[in-house]
């Protein structure tokens, strides 16, 4: 078969080429679409009990992760010139587009009461002439008198004072967002540059918009590295520019083709997506480094171009197809998971390895025979002095020193299995942010004054129509806000029952012991001023007063909201903390008249970590069951099933085990380790265990000859594309996420074990197993379906057998 399809790529070379390029300029034309994607939450599955839970909170209340904050520590705050620009910060930063409202210290109200018209008139605090300290200190009194604001715009102990912006509902799904965050950011820097004093930035819309930006430029960025650093690899292996410019157009080609998938798929980039392209470069050269290097060894033999060009395909193509294969099931096994961003990688990452292959199989063939043979100094890498020896020396530990490479192997196995005692699952919001990144760093600024800034939501549905709105419902609000707040990972919780506690402090002229629930004989009284109106100009505070305490009851106000800021404490310390207060709530709301949910975006968080991090672990599994039924397939011998999984298991083992040693714990980045590395390091030992079979009937089955043959010929171009391997991942190294940082250096380490093993372990289970596949041999039963077919006269292929050296 292989020969009939090495003819009619030949034959029929130019038609195919054309076809090439005609697909990749219409998928040219595709991939110029692509977008960054700016959606949330993809992690997780639509059917999920708490996405369902989530998406109810929304459909009530609206978005919880809309809010930017700024935030400044001096003792200096309330002085007139820094004040007042201060205010003109706030002013400009209404002004940008997108921006609903801001609430801080320089725009807080205050609650007073008017006995004439027994109503609560809400006036501004900071008003009039503001160009006098003394003036400015008085009003700073009254608002220090005033417990509302404490812990949530500034903190007395620290000398820390917040603003928040609040950004308007769908702005953040869409590319307006940038154009937000970084108006609010310049304001926010330029003021900090003027007072000398830092500024600090944070909340979703920030985090998230940084990190796709910063995506996109490591986009660009690792497609630069990775091109540029094979190139100059394959320079340096082939000593020909041709050989270079060959692998570089099939990978332009493979990613070209691999952004148009996303586009075709309705797709957009993802901080996972985003690395196929990359992957494509560093997956597809290998490809080019078997043929290429099988095309040589093949010319070297007898100087016949033609028919060295179909031995190429011949004998590759079956090597190349399956080891293309088993890297597409690595990755594309993502797609049978519930989450959307798994599967969108999978379907994208699967289908375009099988792509590169065929792009490989016909353009490689195609066009080197356009071009002249290859001469002496091209393939000298062959007889290469320095891997030669390390080969031969490879050769000697297999065959004289067998029983050290057991002892190693256990010993390796052993350590890797007690690092596995010590992994530990865990994930951050921004566990991928370096700490010293200024975006890490002044989130823990907020965590340290205000508690955090990620939001969590308790919704109290009290199952019936104004229920909240009731006094027993208030107490035990406010017995929910208290729980909440000793917790040393949770601000100071915001709901209706805070405003309520505003309103009688006011109804007490501002007496500020007088700020909690109204009791039974207080509410007769208080009720009426409850109907809040504004008074000397002050209307638009009254409005803005009485929307945000409505904001947190629903429509019926038959749901209350509590939103609480927290800490980043992670995805194996948020539920603990949960399923500590979950017993303490149910003592205050009843579970017969009550039904209270945790939502929000740092539990969906939450349950999208765990949901990656479950389906990946599935995904390996399936990836190994799959990979073990391609390896039946080619192979037909559970003996050979056995060789050729140890020497990669044991890799995979090993880096799990470094993982726990050097506490790197299991997250969706680093759990894509072990998928990516098993579908990429089964590839030697396809390579491997191929050549030894096609070998094998050469040296009259003799088992020890067929190995060392192979560890020479095979061995070479094992250890080329295993650097390239290495170099190609060990550019996401350098990368700005932690995550796709451990991606890199993991998958290196995976992959150089797994090069070692195969051309340590997998020879040396080869001679151990010597008689048993000795006598399969014999009998024809090994490997039956690899089968060599007998060269064909190149006639018959409709090739002229011609193009001999000199």
């Amino acid at each position: 078969m292989w020969q009939r399809l090495a003819g009619f790529v030949l034959k029929f070379r130019l038609s195919l080429l054309v076809l090439l390029l005609a697909g990749t300029v219409v998928m040219a034309y595709f991939a110029k679409k692509v977008e960054l994607s700016y959606e949330a939450n993809k992690s997780i599955p639509l059917d999920n009990i708490k996405y369902k839970e989530y998406m109810e909170f929304k459909g009530r209340f609206g978005e919880d992760g809309n809010m930017m904050v700024i935030g400044v520590q001096t003792d200096s705050f309330f002085q007139k010139d820094f004040f007042n620009d201060y205010i003109q910060l706030n002013n400009d930063l209404k002004k940008v587009e997108f921006v609903e409202n801001v609430l801080s210290v320089p725009f807080a109200i205050n609650l007073v009461k008017n006995d004439s018209t027994r109503k609560l008139a809400a006036l501004p605090i900071f008003k009039g002439d503001l160009q006098q300290q003394a003036a400015i200190d008085g009003m700073a009194g009254i608002f220090r008198n005033l417990p509302f604001y404490k812990g949530l715009l500034y903190n007395p102990d620290t000398h820390a004072y917040m603003l928040m912006i609040n950004i308007r509902k769908g702005v953040m799904g869409t590319a307006r967002r940038s154009e937000v965050v970084d108006n609010v950011m310049k304001l926010g820097t330029a003021f900090g540059e003027k007072h000398h004093t830092e500024v600090r930035m944070s909340g979703l819309p920030l985090i998230r918009t940084i990190m796709a930006n910063k995506v996109k430029r490591e986009l660009n960025l690792f497609l630069m590295l990775s091109f540029a650093l094979t190139a100059l690899i394959l320079l340096v292996f082939f000593r020909s520019i041709s050989a270079v410019l060959m692998s570089m157009v099939v990978v332009a080609i493979g990613v070209i083709w691999s952004v148009a998938t996303i586009v075709l798929c309705g797709y957009k980039i993802t901080l996972l997506t985003a690395l196929i392209p990359p992957l494509i470069v560093v997956i597809g050269i290998p490809n080019c480094v078997y043929f290429l290097n099988k095309y040589h060894t093949e010319y070297a033999k007898d100087g016949n171009k033609t028919r060295a060009l179909v031995h190429m395909i011949q004998r590759m193509g079956i090597v190349t197809l399956f080891t293309n294969l088993t890297a597409a099931i690595g990755f594309g096994v993502f797609c049978f998971t519930k989450s959307a961003l798994l599967k969108e990688f999978g379907v994208v990452a699967g289908l375009n390895i099988m792509l590169i292959f065929a792009i490989s199989f016909v353009f490689l063939p195609a066009v080197l025979s356009y071009l002249p043979p290859p001469k002496t100094k091209h393939t000298s890498y062959l007889d290469n002095r320095m891997f030669r020896a390390l080969l031969d020396g490879l050769t000697a530990l297999v065959f004289q020193y067998r029983k050290w490479v057991y002892v190693l192997s256990v010993v390796f196995i052993a350590g890797a299995v007690l690092g596995m005692l010590q992994l530990k699952s865990e994930a951050h919001m921004l566990d991928d942010v370096p700490q010293s990144d200024k975006l890490y760093t002044d989130l823990k600024f907020f965590e340290h004054n205000f508690k955090g800034v990620m939001p969590l939501e308790i919704a109290v549905d009290t199952k019936k129509k104004n229920g909240v709105i009731g006094l027993q419902t208030l107490e035990k609000l406010d017995q929910l806000t208290k729980l909440v707040e000793a917790q040393p990972d949770f601000a100071r919780p915001l709901s209706v029952a805070e405003g309520i506690k505003f309103a009688k402090q006011a109804y007490y002229n501002g007496d500020a012991t007088n700020y909690s629930i109204p009791n039974q004989f207080d509410i007769g009284f208080l009720a009426p001023y409850l109907r809040m109106k504004g008074s000397e100009g002050s209307s638009k505070d009254a409005a803005a007063f009485g929307k945000l305490v409505s904001s947190f009851m629903d429509s019926t106000r038959q749901v209350a909201r509590v939103s609480v800021n927290m800490k980043d404490v992670g995805s194996s310390r948020l539920p603990v903390l949960l399923d500590s207060l979950r017993p303490q709530v149910n003592q205050i709301f009843d579970t017969a008249k009550y039904n209270v949910t945790f939502t929000g975006t740092s539990v969906i968080f939450l349950e999208g970590s765990r949901f990656i991090i479950n389906g990946l672990t599935e995904s390996i599994v399936l990836a190994f069951v799959l990979i073990i039924f391609c390896m039946l397939y080619l192979f037909r011998s559970w003996r050979m099933l056995l060789i050729s999984l140890i020497p990669n298991i044991i890799p995979l083992a090993v880096t799990a085990g470094v993982m726990g040693w050097l506490d790197i714990p299991l997250k969706p980045s680093t759990v894509l380790v072990f998928s990516v590395a098993l579908g990429i390091a089964i590839d030697v030992t396809i390579r491997f265990l191929v050549n030894f079979k096609q070998e094998l009937p050469h040296h009259n089955l003799d088992i020890s000859a067929t190995v060392k043959q192979t560890i020479q010929e095979t061995g070479l171009s094992i250890i080329y594309t295993s650097l390239i391997l290495l170099a190609g991942f060990m550019i996401f190294s350098f990368s700005e996420f932690g995550g796709t940082k451990a991606l890199g250096w993991l998958t290196s380490l995976t992959l150089l074990m797994a090069m070692i093993t195969n051309l340590t372990i997998l020879p040396a289970l080869l001679l151990w197993m010597e008689k048993a596949l000795l006598k399969k041999a014999q009998k024809k039963q090994l490997w039956n379906t690899l089968d060599e077919e007998q060269d064909l006269d190149m006639s018959e292929l409709g090739l002229k057998d011609r193009e001999k050296r000199g």
